[in-house]
């Protein structure tokens, strides 16, 4: 990534939101490439690698979902944001499986796009040099001691419970599949409502109204997001 204009690749076959987003992301100071196709992504990517690439899942050429695939095979690891429907829940979750790394739905607010881009490109770095201390908010992970905080006061977790954070941890601010979690922390159990109870136990535990968390969020009939981590 270059240290001062961060090159974003908007894959898009509609030209008003390529606009929209040219305008409005040149605005918070990103450098804009644009691509219609599959094809011409390709092109960019080769040539002029992004930082990274908001991709709308339906191309004339190719599926959003088999270019992102080509792109993992190929090794390209930048992140990369799904634009979609707000129905596409399924299309969504099966972006995100194949290693899409956030998703918005249009119609999306500029300012909300723009803290994702930088939520994104923020993990990135933090997956090359993780910190050993999670902090956000009031809450504190120390991934090494395995001790965890809120407001000072330690809170005890059940093995299960630890593991399912940890996973939130080491991706905060990115939306994490209920079939992701399932698979890291159980080995392929289909059990949603499994994960749900569990889910519901740690906000017991960490949230000052579980009803309405603050750390732990809900993406509906996708997963689940940990508030990404403070500055």
């Amino acid at each position: 990534m270059t240290q001062n204009i961060v090159k974003i690749l908007v894959v898009d076959d509609e030209p008003p939101i390529r606009k929209l987003l040219r305008v409005g992301l040149g605005t918070e100071g990103f450098l804009i490439l644009e691509a219609p196709s599959a094809a011409i992504a390709r092109e960019i990517m080769r040539d002029d690698r992004p930082d990274l690439v908001l991709l709308d899942l339906g191309l004339p050429d190719m599926s959003g979902h088999d270019l992102l695939t080509l792109w993992r095979s190929e090794l390209i690891d930048l992140p990369v944001i799904i634009l979609s429907s707000r129905t596409d829940e399924s299309g969504i979750v099966k972006a995100l499986e194949l290693g899409a790394d956030d998703y918005v739905t249009k119609p999306f607010g500029m300012k909300e796009l723009a803290a994702r881009i930088r939520v994104a490109l923020r993990h990135k770095l933090q997956e090359q040099g993780e910190k050993p201390v999670f902090q956000t908010g009031e809450l504190s992970v120390d991934l090494v001691k395995r001790i965890v905080r809120l407001k000072e006061h330690e809170i005890k977790l059940s093995p299960k419970e630890y593991d399912i954070l940890r996973i939130m941890v080491q991706h905060a601010g990115k939306v994490l599949t209920h079939s992701f979690i399932l698979n890291q922390i159980w080995g392929g159990m289909s059990d949603v409502q499994y994960l749900r109870v569990y889910v519901r136990q740690l906000r017991q535990k960490l949230e000052e109204s579980p009803d309405q968390p603050f750390y732990i969020l809900t993406e509906t009939g996708v997963g689940y997001r940990l508030r990404e981590p403070d500055s």
